[in-house]
């Protein structure tokens, strides 16, 4: 299946030398993307990358930008999030089961190469998604909580066997 927002660069026009691309989803594509991740709207998605084939792979490296608009866990309410978010990821022939790949502090994530290309707009558009909030709050979400009987964290009290424990040892 191709995904929505494709940009494929095949594997034989990359060259020896770091080259930038620049690419951007269009409205029917951001569309798709919204549909998705469960998103109300992606209203912006776009990367500038540079791409590189090293000894280990194909590196790309860059950044991710975008506004998406989500709704508030509690009450629904659309909230704007902005996405600025770096790229660093290297693109690898398969593994095999066996392998071991060692990572140090400086590594890229590893990305498999499917299908004789990398696809940056995939890759995009998953950094997207990962930097959105999965539980969003907007600001009416506190007091929705309250009135439907939620308490915070902070107003929890422990109930049961242990209720009083903490109070004896804090005499001691």
């Amino acid at each position: 299946m191709t995904p929505e927002f494709s940009r494929p660069e095949r594997l034989d026009a990359i060259g020896a030398g770091e080259r930038e691309v620049r690419i951007a989803a269009d409205e029917g594509e951001r569309t798709a993307l919204a549909r998705r991740f469960g998103v109300l709207s992606v209203e912006r998605l776009a990367a500038v990358l540079t791409i590189r084939r090293e000894a280990a792979g194909i590196a790309v490296r860059g950044q991710v930008t975008g506004a998406v608009v989500q709704a508030c866990s509690v009450t629904g309410a659309p909230l704007d999030a902005a996405i600025d978010e770096p790229v660093a990821l290297l693109f690898v022939e398969a593994l095999d089961e066996q392998e071991e790949v060692e990572l140090d502090s400086g590594a890229l994530d590893v990305v498999e190469i499917e299908g004789g290309a990398v696809d940056l707009g995939e890759a995009a558009a998953e950094t997207m998604a990962l930097a959105l909030d999965p539980f969003p709050r907007g600001p009416e979400a506190e007091a929705t909580l309250r009135a439907a009987g939620v308490i915070s964290e902070d107003e929890h009290r422990p109930i049961g066997a242990l209720h009083g424990l903490k109070a004896l040892l804090d005499k001691r």
